[in-house]
């Protein structure tokens, strides 16, 4: 029985802790190990977590002596699970007590695959749950392109199709990859995933998450990003994602060509959204005149 690893990055989260431990815990596949890094917390979540680690000897506890940052607290506990198979979860996130079995099943079934996604159930702010599902093939074709171009194309779709970040992945080639602290940096991370390998998915509603819109501003400085790069947030998500694809991924010069191309659809996409968004603020404007 392969050994799993979820890791918890958390900050300041003692009254939700317990609660996203114990779905962890849940589990029906025995062999797990969790891994939490307490970011220097400052409310009660130290105590909190050495409790839950005293009582399960599977509960592997960090506490960094200072802030990391955010990227770096979820850099840190799949730099220390041990797992085969490792999966990230939020502080206030919640599992199904078979999320794991089952994408392990997907695994056994289709040894290409370097992750395994399934359905989510958002609450979002007003106190509702919303499910999305994801029908597509392109992230499990061996065209490193196709699924790149898939998941560029979800990024201008809703949150709720996929979210190949709260995914079962394999561990070590996962963990290789190297991420930067940056604007959109998790939606880069995804096109990495793509281009390096197959994914599989389980239509299946496996785990739950909290889901709350931030503005582009707010989201810098959490992540101790200069609020300038708000403004050029898109046109730097691109530019990091068409520098991977085309320098490090590993691709033929006809696949950087469509690797291009599909970025550029990307943009462009975005782009306009953007300006009908802006288009209709001006005339709510104008007739509020």
């Amino acid at each position: 029985m392969s050994l799993v690893s979820i890791g918890l990055p958390v900050r300041n989260a003692e009254d939700r802790l317990a609660d996203v431990v114990r779905s962890v815990l849940a589990q029906d596949h025995q062999e797990l190990q969790l891994v939490i890094s307490d970011n220097a917390s400052t409310d009660g979540t130290e105590e909190v977590a050495r409790e839950l680690a005293r009582a399960d000897s599977r509960i592997d506890y960090h506490r960094q002596p200072e802030n990391i940052g955010l990227l770096n607290n979820f850099i840190h506990v799949i730099e220390h699970a041990q797992g085969t198979f490792f999966r990230w979860i939020g502080d206030d996130d919640r599992l199904e007590p078979h999320f794991v079995s089952r994408t392990l099943q997907e695994f056994a079934a289709d040894e290409r695959l370097i992750l395994v996604t399934t359905q989510l159930s958002y609450e979002v702010a007003d106190g509702s749950t919303q499910v999305g599902e994801y029908r597509g093939t392109g992230l499990r074709s061996d065209d490193p392109v196709e699924r790149f171009a898939e998941m560029l194309r979800l990024l201008n779709e809703s949150y709720l199709q996929i979210d190949p970040l709260y995914a079962m992945m394999r561990r070590a080639p996962v963990a290789a990859i190297p991420r930067r602290n940056m604007l959109r940096e998790d939606e880069v991370f995804a096109t990495k995933l793509a281009l390096a390998g197959p994914w599989g998915h389980v239509p299946e509603v496996l785990a739950h998450r909290h889901w709350r819109a931030e503005p582009m501003t707010d989201i810098a400085r959490r992540l101790d990003v200069a609020p300038w790069r708000a403004r050029f947030a898109t046109a730097l998500q691109c530019r990091e994602t068409l520098q991977w694809a085309t320098e490090h991924a590993g691709l033929t010069p006809e696949q950087q060509r469509r690797a291009r191309a599909a970025v550029y659809r990307m943009y462009l996409r975005r782009q306009r959204r953007v300006a009908a968004r802006r288009g209709r603020r001006l005339v709510r404007m104008a007739v509020g005149r």
